[in-house]
């Protein structure tokens, strides 16, 4: 869905994934610096929203996710995934109970299929799933925000700050009375400096949660009954993941940022060396400069100089060997 705020002065549109909502409005820096000190909005209306009620509703998806809600506190906010029967990550939700309803939020585009799988495990279970992307549209208020939240506005509170689900219709009002409005780019950008691995972003056909770090914060050890539980629990108990997430400190020189995708190698064997990993996003940032995440051979050592494509980088541990 194309935003409405991208009417917004300066307004630039992001491509890809994040189609329909703007990148930036003309300053990326200043948008950053605005998110980090706790002023202005990011729109995030192109992210999926599903819904789910009835009176089974946090048992059944209990049995489903990753994460142990069969208790979530009203207005509590977590975050699950839903694996393949091999353990690979096939969705991530973004959750919050409001007592009658869990509201999540996922990657653009994700809903359908979520959806689908979702119906297909209803059984007998007094559940309802239903798409409101049409008339909801997920707005994120940076940590230290104090910007008015409508009345009646599902919250989705974490240390990083608080998603709304808006109406959509109600987009333009909000933007004129909390802006300023900072675009995916410094939202991104923030993102990678936290070390927060994003679905179709840092995972591939064949991540597991162990390579990004999602154990413990949308993994819970302490239970079973879930779809891929057996690879998370063989891996926790008698194994390490094949990779392992890093954060990457780009060489400040280069004009160009290296892609997602770009291979890296070690320094020491150069340009044309063995392929030990990939960036999977990488940012400006308004304070550490050139940075990215990235995957990497669990076994490189820690302290190893890397070079993403052909650009010095300097790795700092995410996830440990």
């Amino acid at each position: 869905m194309k935003s409405p705020l991208l009417s917004l002065p300066g307004a630039v549109a992001a491509e890809g994934v994040d189609e329909g909502v703007a990148a930036h409005y003309g300053d990326l820096f200043r948008e950053q610096r605005s998110l980090a000190d706790g002023t202005g909005f990011v729109d995030l209306s192109h992210r999926g929203v599903v819904a789910v009620t009835g009176e089974d509703r946090l048992g059944w998806l209990h049995l489903l996710l990753t994460q142990h809600v069969s208790e979530l506190p009203v207005g509590e906010a977590t975050e699950a995934l839903i694996l393949s029967a091999h353990g690979h990550i096939e969705h991530a939700l973004y959750l919050v109970d409001d007592g009658t309803t869990v509201w999540a939020h996922v990657e653009p585009g994700t809903q359908d299929a979520l959806i689908a799988y979702l119906e297909s495990m209803k059984f007998f279970y007094r559940v309802e799933v239903a798409d409101r992307t049409a008339d909801l549209a997920v707005v994120h208020l940076p940590a230290g925000s104090i910007g008015e939240v409508p009345e009646g506005v599902v919250v989705r509170e974490t240390a990083y700050g608080r998603d709304l689900f808006l109406p959509r219709e109600d987009l333009e009002s909000f933007a004129a009375t909390h802006g300023p409005a900072a675009g995916l780019l410094a939202y991104e950008a923030l993102r990678v400096e936290h070390h927060r691995p994003r679905l179709g972003f840092e995972t591939d056909h064949r991540t597991i949660p162990h390579e990004l770090g999602w154990i413990g914060t949308a993994v819970h050890l302490q239970k079973g009954c879930y779809r891929g539980q057996e690879t998370v629990a063989r891996v926790q108990n008698l194994g390490k993941p094949p990779r392992r997430l890093v954060f990457l400190h780009l060489d400040g020189s280069e004009v160009h940022l290296p892609v997602a995708g770009t291979e890296i190698r070690l320094a020491d064997e150069g340009a044309d060396g063995r392929k030990v990993g990939f960036v999977t996003t990488s940012a400006r940032h308004h304070e550490l400069g050139p940075v990215a995440l990235a995957l990497v051979k669990r076994n490189i050592p820690t302290d190893a100089r890397l070079l993403a494509g052909e650009t010095a980088a300097a790795q700092e541990t995410v996830v440990e060997p």
